[in-house]
This record gives structure tokens, C-alpha cells and sequence, in this order.
């Protein structure tokens, strides 16, 4: 079985916080029909604090989508090496000893992407597999955890490092007024991070099924357009209803593994804004407290895209709380409208160190793909 380990996280060293955000929209937007409404939607997020990898005033000018990508490629080269090798730390595995890289990021562009750039400087072995994944927004962590999971099901000793890389504020377009692009101004923060699957070994999270939903027609939902200044971030007002849609998919993966939502002991989910968690609460009848990892994410860091899921997991592993066999889910949410779903058990010590085994679900058969 595959072992989700410990992820590593980094967050850029400039902080703008929700008072900043809005005292900046005040001002640059003083003039805007709906300040007041964009004012109350960022608000609303929740976000107290997020991560930017420059500073405000040189993030709210655009030098050109030319000079944001090579600063985009600068920064990913600076910043992930010491993300990869705490992430091999965490799982006690040496770079010869990984087979798949899975590069995530969908604020930036490379070709060769990262993964190459990993693999002649980092010591990993020239056999090593690429899986870049470029489009799938914030679901690509979700999406990157569910192929390494295929590719351990297919080879069952392999090692798979996963990579996300998010500078979403390298995004900003400040010709965009729309509700939506404002809205998003407030709510996403930069960060990486970087976790190992095991086929073999590891602590963490043993998946033991994994499933993917597409909303049929809402592709248009959540969009780039991509334009002479870059990628230009498409909200429609319908995203943040989606969870009624998805979270029946949720229930079905569970049930399809012969387990129950509400027997599960926790939840690691894409937190794209406030409303999602709080959705996902009242559809899936759970209290509040489930989603808390999530929710300290968005709180603390805002949507970090792809990075969302490995932030509220290393959240859960800081916590300590959860026992050897407690059954829980992961999954991300992004344009399609697409969800990106695993469930499994967890692997290794409860918090006195005994490995008495948890029965939060029934017990089922181990299918690797829904």
C-alpha cells in the first residue's frame, strides 16, 4: 500500500495581512461601483494573513508576463530544493531512491519543466519519471497525490515525490475589475511544498482508494484566459456553491470503499474560501471542528492553490492527535469543476506510541483506483 508521509511547507517571508488587503482596495479601487461588495467578500474569506514571495509594492506592478515567468523560474529554483529535502527527510528516503517526480504548479511556466531541473541538481537518478501537471489548479494536489498512488499500485516498491510550487500573487492583473478578480486579490497567498509516497514503509496516510468527479459543464467556472500580461483568473459567482454538487461524490467514493463520511476520523480538503468548508459540513453532516487543519490554512495562508492539501496535512501531522487506523480523506477541488479524492488509513504510532489499531470504519477490501 502507498504511504502519503509527512509533507514539508514554505511560505515566502512577506506578509500582507486582511487589514493591508483592504486598506489597499479602499485605495486603489476608490472608485469602483462595487468597492463595498468586493470589501464585505474579502472580509468574509476569513483570511487574516497571507505569504508573498516580493513585496506589496512590487506586486502590484506588472513588469510584463516575460519578467514575472523568468522571476517565477528564479524563485522556484531558490525555494524548492529545501522544501524537496525535508520532504525526503520526512519520509527517510534518499533522492537516488525516488523513481517519480510529480511537479504541481499552475502560476508559472517551464519547459523543461522543474522536474528536470530537480533531477541534475538535486542527485536524483537520470532514470527518474517526469509527471508535470500544469492545468488542474488548485485540484492538481489532490490529482498529484492520486498518481502517485497509481504509480505505487503499479510498482509497489517505487517512491514518488511530489512538488508544489505556487506563486498565484506573480497572477495579479491589475487591469482586471471584475468581482471576482478582485475578490481573488484578497484570498490567495504563495507557498510551496513538497511531500513523499511510499510504496513501501513510511508513516502517514495509507491510501487505499482514490476517484476523481467532474462537474459536467462548468468549465468556464474557473478559467485562465491567457493574454500579452499573462494568465488572467476567471471566477464565475457559482463556484462557491459547488460543494452541493461534489460532495456527493465525496459520499460515494467513501461508500464505494464500504465505508461511512460519518464514521471517518479526518478530513484534509482543498480550502478555496470559507463557504466550501462550511458547505461541505452541512452536506456531508459533519461538525465543524473535521475540516480545522483546512481551515487554519486558509486563515493564516489564504488558497495556496495545489498547496492547500500538504498545508492542512502537515497541520495534522503537528497535531498529533490521530491513531494508528483512523480512517480519513484528502481531497482537491479545482477548475472542470473537478474534485480529486483519496481515502486511507493511517500508518504508525498514536500519540502514546502504542500501535493499537483505531476502528473508525468498517474494514474493506483494498481497491487502488474507484
Amino acid at each position: 500500500m502507498a504511504t502519503l508521509c509527512r509533507p514539508s511547507v514554505a511560505v515566502p517571508d512577506h506578509v500582507i495581512s486582511m487589514e493591508q488587503t483592504l486598506e489597499l482596495a479602499r485605495e486603489t479601487h476608490a472608485d469602483h461601483p462595487q468597492r463595498g461588495l468586493v470589501l464585505r467578500l474579502i472580509e468574509n474569506t476569513g483570511v487574516r494573513t497571507r505569504h508573498l514571495v516580493q513585496p506589496i509594492e512590487d506586486t502590484l506592478r506588472h513588469p510584463g508576463f516575460e519578467a514575472r515567468n523568468r522571476l517565477y523560474e528564479a524563485e522556484a529554483k531558490e525555494r524548492v530544493p529545501g522544501v524537496v529535502r525535508q520532504a525526503l527527510a520526512h519520509a527517510e528516503v534518499e533522492p537516488g531512491e525516488v523513481d517519480l517526480i510529480v511537479y504541481v504548479s499552475c502560476t508559472g511556466f517551464m519547459m523543461p519543466s522543474l522536474t528536470a531541473w530537480l533531477i541534475n541538481s538535486m542527485g536524483f537518478r537520470p532514470e527518474t519519471r517526469q509527471l508535470p501537471i500544469a492545468q488542474l489548479g488548485c485540484a492538481a494536489g489532490g490529482a498529484a497525490i492520486n498518481r502517485a498512488h497509481d504509480f505505487c499500485t503499479a510498482y509497489p516498491k517505487a517512491n514518488v515525490l511530489i512538488v508544489s510550487c505556487e506563486f498565484c500573487s506573480l497572477c495579479y492583473q491589475p487591469t482586471d475589475l471584475g468581482v471576482g478578480s478582485l475578490l481573488s486579490n484578497g484570498l490567495f497567498g504563495d507557498a510551496i511544498s513538497a511531500a513523499v509516497v511510499r510504496g513501501e514503509g513510511g508513516v502517514g496516510m495509507r491510501i487505499e482508494r482514490n476517484g476523481s468527479h467532474l462537474v459536467p459543464n462548468t468549465e468556464d467556472w474557473i478559467s485562465y484566459a491567457v493574454r500579452d500580461t499573462g494568465f488572467h483568473f476567471m471566477l464565475d459567482k457559482r463556484v462557491p456553491g459547488t460543494m452541493e454538487m461534489l460532495a456527493p461524490a465525496l459520499k460515494s467514493l467513501v461508500a464505494q470503499h464500504s465505508w461511512e463520511v460519518a464514521r471517518m476520523d479526518f478530513f484534509i480538503v482543498h480550502a478555496g474560501g470559507p463557504r466550501i468548508l462550511d458547505d461541505l459540513c452541512f452536506y456531508l453532516d459533519l461538525p465543524p471542528e473535521m475540516f480545522r487543519f483546512s481551515r487554519a490554512t486558509l486563515t493564516e495562508r489564504g488558497n495556496i492553490a495545489s498547496s492547500v492539501v500538504f498545508d492542512a496535512l502537515a497541520r495534522l501531522f503537528d497535531e498529533g492527535t490521530v491513531e494508528h487506523g483512523a480512517g480519513g480523506l484528502v481531497a482537491g477541488f479545482g477548475p472542470g469543476i473537478t474534485a480529486e479524492i483519496a481515502i486511507g488509513r493511517w500508518v504508525g504510532a498514536s500519540p502514546a506510541g502504542v500501535h493499537a489499531v483505531a476502528a473508525p470504519v468498517a474494514e474493506a477490501a483494498a481497491v487502488p483506483v474507484g
